[in-house]
């Protein structure tokens, strides 16, 4: 059995190998790049004092969610993960979340829209994507880790690589739902494709596409605790270490404030009119 075993995990390896001996440079400056965008958005985070940051936060939901209720339920979360010892890890852990979320938007809404316009495309695709959210998470640790070494650059990568399917599908289906009626009133009013992207299928897909922003930035959160695996930053950190030391207290303090910042962050960003 073994000599009719197909040596395809020898072939991604000696694929991932020739990459390091060849690009070392160039993944060494995309890893050296991205960890100073994240350690100076992370610092910036960090420089507001506490109370500014939740004052900020406050002001976001009042202003874009009109949600007296959102905000009581920010200042009594971060006021919590703050009390618990846990806002420099929550303060990594955001900038992470955030920077997996816009990469995966800059990269994938125009993947998503290239594939409404192109439904071949989008066929061939689609197994990707299944492939890419059903791949065990570790098993991107392993490249990642190779190519661009121990650190935050990994994990966001591995993020990134995780969660970009989301906000790919979802463009997609919102720009493929577009009334066709709708498109046709538009042409016949002698509008350009760039007019029609950008006047009638966007707006029409953005409860799409704002979906899919939220759900990217749950399913960044979920590969915190892997991306610590790796050495990054966040509220990660303490969970491995309360597993590795059975430390119960610990593991759920800081998986509560996971849990409390994804809350946050989901009806921040949650797709819909503001209430």
């Amino acid at each position: 059995m073994e000599q009719s075993k197909l040596p395809l995990g020898n072939y991604i390896e000696t694929f991932v190998d020739w990459l390091v001996d060849n690009g070392e440079p160039f993944f060494d400056a995309i890893s050296d790049s991205l960890e100073w965008m994240i350690s100076l958005f992370t610092d910036a985070l960090l420089w507001l004092n506490p109370i500014a940051f939740i004052i900020l936060v406050v002001a976001i939901a009042l202003y874009f969610r009109r949600s007296v209720g959102l905000a009581v339920y920010a200042v009594v979360a971060l006021m919590l993960i703050w009390n618990l010892g846990y806002w420099v890890e929550t303060m990594q852990t955001l900038a992470l979340v955030l920077y997996a979320a816009l990469f995966c938007m800059v990269i994938g809404l125009p993947i998503g829209i290239y594939a409404a316009h192109h439904p071949t495309f989008y066929r061939v695709l689609q197994p990707i994507l299944d492939l890419m959210q059903t791949v065990p998470t570790f098993v991107y640790l392993i490249p990642t880790l190779t190519l661009f070494g121990l650190g935050v650059v990994p994990g966001l990568i591995s993020t990134i690589i995780f969660a970009i399917a989301a906000p790919i599908r979802l463009t997609y289906l919102g720009i493929s739902e577009v009334p066709q009626d709708i498109l046709e009133a538009g042409r016949s009013f002698g509008a350009t494709k760039r007019q029609i992207l950008f006047r009638i299928e966007l707006p029409a897909a953005a409860t799409s596409i704002a979906a899919g922003v939220t759900q990217c930035i749950m399913l960044s959160l979920s590969m915190v605790v892997i991306a610590a695996l790796v050495g990054a930053d966040g509220l990660g950190k303490p969970v491995v270490r309360a597993l590795n030391t059975v430390d119960i207290a610990s593991g759920f303090e800081a998986g509560l404030a996971i849990v409390l910042l994804a809350i946050l962050l989901d009806r921040i960003f949650k797709a819909g009119q503001a209430k």
